[in-house]
């Protein structure tokens, strides 16, 4: 069966892949060749293997889906992830920052790291495994270098607090940040929409300037994306 590839036309290292006629996915160059993280589809294409990115398993993959329009991961970029779980969305980061990148994961759930530890990480060389809670960056502070980029997956209260402390010790001036706003996991007894306000009010407070929010749905009910630049 043909396979079509095409890259992006915004971001670099980001794919379309598609069998014949058949509908277009995301897909990044696997790093790690011959291996899957989640399952997902492995497509081999002149050479070079593709993993299909699934938009259901990953809200930066949803997001892309609906619009996104500025994607801070880029190659050869330091990204922190603040909740990497067990490395879905994480090791497609991986992939499009590549060799001369980093991706320095935190995860406070011991099981997701163990699995983003034996599964991911030990396969690619520019991850970095970090078993600490994203609400206390001081006790990884020596672990994590400076960064142009940080994202945001976590499900806590004070989501957009939580990653402007994180940006205040590890962030670059001009840097970027993507928050995965979760609404239920910050206030379920509110509309969506007022939680989105309410944690873009704060990222506004901290310093940053709002670039774009994407709402994921039908990928994933009551969340949100926003991207958002330092000001200074």
């Amino acid at each position: 069966m043909a396979v079509v590839v095409e890259p992006h036309p915004r971001f670099k290292e980001i794919y379309y892949v598609a069998f014949e006629e058949g509908p277009k996915k995301l897909a990044t160059r696997n790093l790690a060749s011959g291996h899957a993280v989640y399952g997902e589809c492995l497509i081999k294409h002149k050479d070079i293997e593709y993993r299909v990115w699934d938009p259901f398993r990953s809200k930066l993959a949803a997001a892309i889906m609906k619009g996104l329009e500025t994607v801070p991961v880029e190659p050869g970029l330091k990204v922190l992830y603040l909740g990497a779980a067990s490395g879905t969305t994480a090791s497609h980061v991986s992939d499009v920052v590549g060799e001369r990148g980093h991706v320095y994961c935190v995860e406070f759930a011991a099981r997701s790291i163990r699995e983003l530890v034996e599964n991911v990480c030990a396969l690619r060389p520019n991850m970095s495994p970090i078993l600490a809670d994203a609400r206390l960056p001081e006790r990884y502070a020596t672990l994590v270098g400076k960064v142009e980029a940080i994202y945001c997956d976590i499900a806590q209260p004070e989501q957009a607090r939580i990653l402007a402390d994180n940006a205040d010790m590890f962030l670059l001036s001009k840097g970027w940040i993507m928050l995965a706003i979760k609404a239920q996991s910050i206030d379920v007894t509110r509309e969506p929409y007022e939680v989105y306000k309410q944690e873009i009010k704060t990222l506004k407070t901290r310093g940053f300037r709002i670039e774009q929010v994407v709402h994921l749905e039908p990928y994933d009910k009551a969340h949100a994306m926003i991207v958002a630049q330092r000001t200074h």
